[in-house]
C-alpha cells in the first residue's frame, strides 16, 4: 500500500511483512477504528481496531504497532454476511 494513508473503515491484511508480532501463520484481518497520531518510531503506527473472523464478523477489539506501508488492503470482508430473515406474516 505504498503512499496511501489508512483510515477508519479500512479493511487490511496484517501479517510478518507488517510486523514480526504476526510471523508466519499469525495474520489476521482487521477493520480500522482509527489510527493514532502519537509520534512513533518512523514508519510506524499504533492502529486501533476490530479483528474480523472468517465469516466477516468482528470477534476481538485490539491495538496493534504495525509498519502502514506493509499492511495489505482487502477490497471487502471475507464473506459477506446475509440480511436477517423477515418473520412470516410481517
Amino acid at each position: 500500500m505504498p503512499d496511501e494513508r489508512l483510515a477508519a473503515g479500512d479493511l487490511i491484511l496484517v501479517d510478518g511483512r507488517a510486523s514480526v508480532q504476526f510471523a508466519g501463520r499469525r495474520r489476521i484481518i482487521m477493520r480500522i477504528l482509527s489510527v493514532s497520531t502519537k509520534p512513533t518510531y518512523h514508519g510506524w503506527a499504533w492502529i486501533t481496531g476490530y479483528v474480523l473472523d472468517q465469516r466477516g464478523d468482528a470477534v476481538e477489539r485490539r491495538e496493534i504497532f504495525v509498519q502502514p506501508s506493509r499492511v495489505g488492503r482487502q477490497r471487502q470482508a471475507v464473506r459477506q454476511r446475509r440480511p436477517a430473515r423477515q418473520p412470516a406474516g410481517v
